[in-house]
């Protein structure tokens, strides 16, 4: 599944992935935290009812983490909306920027995307110099026409990328004698992504109209919908999977972390995870966890 670190909060999850020298990258769980039940223990959503102290020095032990690996790294809590929208990060980036995806080449600024059953996507250039996360529900994934979240965060990283690599070539030119790290042409066949825990698909029952939302956009996403056989009308559908599904068709073929299996499944491991559609109705409520990737 993922690696875990014993600088970290017991039970947090490290990407196991061939990122570059400089990339640092974490996903918390429940674990490590103050919130009481049912936010238990580490919640670091500030808008699910959770006592706001209890967020504040949640946050407070994420960012000691981070700071661990990278001295005044600082994650950035954006305002999730299930939409496109992409916001570039700087250290002065403030919490609250509404936003479902991020990119960064400003080494601290750690791109954060928190998630109770929605799919955190981290990326990064092989180069190392830029790096981009987002928050991968079915309404973003699906966007409009075929294109969503991940079609607008990768433009996106991909330009932060190509300016990287024009900004590398001037000062190569005008600093030698020590070459920057070129960047490749091909921005995709470069970029690595790493898929965190989420609503698994014998978990995931959805109606007709999420299928058409992403068949008629690709016909191949059909295969990650199952007829469900206990309710009429209904599908079980493969968030994971759909969000490889589009990774491929940008090009992007190194794909890392959840692979739709039980252990990634928010749902089926309430231990580990919140999950919002196992625990708001039953328990009246559900935490957020996040995921983080930085430079530094």
């Amino acid at each position: 599944m993922a690696l875990t670190s014993p600088a970290l909060p017991a039970d947090w999850l490290i990407p196991d992935w061939p990122a570059p020298a400089g990339v640092h990258a974490l996903c918390t769980t429940r674990a490590g935290g103050v919130s009481r039940p049912p936010y238990d223990s580490l919640n670091l959503g500030n808008h699910v009812g959770d006592e706001p102290v209890a967020v504040h020095a949640n946050r407070a032990t994420l960012q000691s983490a981070l700071q661990t690996h990278t001295p005044g790294a600082r994650a950035t809590f954006l305002s999730q909306v299930h939409g496109d929208g992409v916001v570039h990060l700087d250290l002065a980036t403030p919490d609250g920027t509404e936003a479902d995806a991020c990119v960064t080449a400003t080494p601290g600024a750690a791109c954060t995307i928190m998630v109770a059953d929605c799919l955190p996507v981290l990326l990064t250039h092989r180069s190392g110099a830029v790096v981009g996360a987002a928050h991968a529900g079915w309404r973003g994934l699906a966007g409009v026409g075929g294109r969503g979240v991940l079609e607008s965060v990768f433009e996106c990283f991909s330009a932060l990328a190509l300016d990287g690599k024009a900004l590398a070539a001037i000062n190569s030119e005008a600093d030698a004698p020590q070459p920057a790290p070129a960047l490749s042409h091909d921005i995709a066949q470069d970029t690595l992504a790493w898929l965190g825990p989420c609503i698994g698909p014998q978990a995931f029952e959805v109606g007709p109209e999420v299928r058409a939302a992403f068949c008629d956009a690709d016909p191949a996403a059909q295969h990650y919908f199952v007829p469900h056989q206990n309710a009429s009308g209904k599908y079980l559908c493969d968030l994971a999977g759909l969000t490889r599904l589009r990774l491929r068709a940008l090009g992007i073929p190194q794909v890392f972390g959840n692979d739709s299996t039980a252990p990634w499944c928010t749902v089926g491991n309430a231990s580990r995870f919140f999950s919002h559609r196992r625990d708001s109705a039953a328990l009246g409520g559900s935490g957020r966890f996040a995921a983080c990737i930085w430079l530094g």
